[in-house]
């Protein structure tokens, strides 16, 4: 069965359908708020936003993880994580590194960018082993501190994003410390290594090629990721349904 059972819950066919964007994706930006506007228009033929946005690829009933990045993830962060497994795969990495890899960048895919790694690692964490979340996790603050002895260097593509006077936060600089002491730190810092922004568009990965090692490393819940009543949840259910009104 498909997402079109969930979506009966909703019974909004035939209405325009009304989204309103969420409040944290317009602090900051001086774009309005339209949250009056819209809820003006509300009558018999247009309701708010509630289910399977029809704009959006419907997904399956009981979703897997390849689920996601097929079919919510954006194309950039789709690309982006595959290339970054499969590099460490053909390295002959463990296959911690090579699911952190894979998933280290998984909440900028369909969910939020800011503190990356700390939203990565909390929706992974229940179906990863704890140093493949830890790995996620603490990939953000390791990042931006080199380490020679690898040969892990300052990415020039922060030079270019941030500016070269930036200065990272103390929390970041907090968490790269633990991280170094850590005895997983080679497993973040691996992710790092492999954390490569190649993003090209003519290198086709096919994410199949990942099936066994998922099957072997991450824990898919039979009801689905977001309704196996983990306490993660409502995080995938986020990226299924990214529109809901509430």
């Amino acid at each position: 069965m498909d997402g079109q059972d969930h979506d009966s819950e909703f019974p909004q066919q035939g209405r325009e359908r009304l989204i309103l964007r969420q409040p944290i994706a317009l602090l900051g930006t001086g774009e309005p708020n339209d949250e009056a506007a819209l809820l003006a228009r509300l009558g018999p033929d247009a309701v708010m936003m509630m289910g399977d946005n029809p704009a959006l690829p419907r997904m399956p009933r009981a979703p897997k993880l390849l689920d996601f990045f097929r079919l919510r993830f954006q194309d950039i962060t789709f690309r982006h994580l595959l290339q970054s497994a499969k590099l460490a795969l053909d390295e002959g990495m463990d296959e911690n590194v090579v699911m952190a890899c894979l998933l280290h960048d998984i909440s900028n895919g369909a969910l939020l960018r800011t503190d990356h790694g700390y939203w990565g690692a909390q929706l992974i964490a229940p179906y990863v082993a704890e140093e493949v979340a830890w790995a996620v996790q603490y990939h953000q603050a390791l990042r931006y501190f080199p380490d020679e002895s690898v040969g892990y260097r300052y990415p020039e593509s922060y030079d270019h994003f941030f500016g070269r006077d930036y200065v990272p936060p103390e929390y970041i600089r907090r968490d790269a410390e633990i991280a170094r002491r850590h005895r997983w730190y080679m497993t973040s810092r691996l992710v790092t290594m492999h954390d490569l922004y190649s993003f090209d568009p003519n290198v086709e990965i096919d994410p199949e090629i990942f099936t066994d090692i998922i099957g072997r490393n991450f824990r898919q819940p039979e009801d689905g990721l977001g309704f196996d009543g983990s306490p993660v949840a409502h995080m995938w259910r986020t990226m299924i349904w990214p529109n809901n009104f509430l």
